[in-house]
């Protein structure tokens, strides 16, 4: 399986979860990320999903580089994933065009 069509599904499936959990959820978002990171042991894994996004993030703007776009390119899917942690780089990379000899 590409790593394009993974990250499709994944976006799809995980997506589709993530807007379930926000339409059924009695707690606004950022009540909730404020919740988690009352404690310590939520705030660690908190934390530690933020700073792999962070590498991703990095991975993302060198990627772009390389790809020839501008960071305005990059600044939707920075926000996705500031919010939403995975989905910012789920749909970076279903849309990235894959270079000759990765295709």
């Amino acid at each position: 399986m590409s790593i394009r069509l993974f990250a499709l599904v994944a976006l799809v499936l995980f997506g589709g979860y993530t807007l379930w959990v926000m339409a059924i959820s009695e707690q606004p978002l950022l009540e909730f990320g404020a919740q988690l990171m009352g404690r310590p042991d939520t705030a660690q894994v908190v934390i530690d999903l933020y700073l792999a996004c962070a590498l991703i993030g990095i991975w993302m703007y060198q990627d772009n580089r390389r790809q020839g776009r501008g960071l305005a390119y990059l600044l939707p899917f920075y926000l996705l994933t500031a919010v939403f942690a995975s989905i910012g780089p789920l749909l970076y990379l279903v849309l990235r065009t894959p270079r000759r000899h990765e295709a």
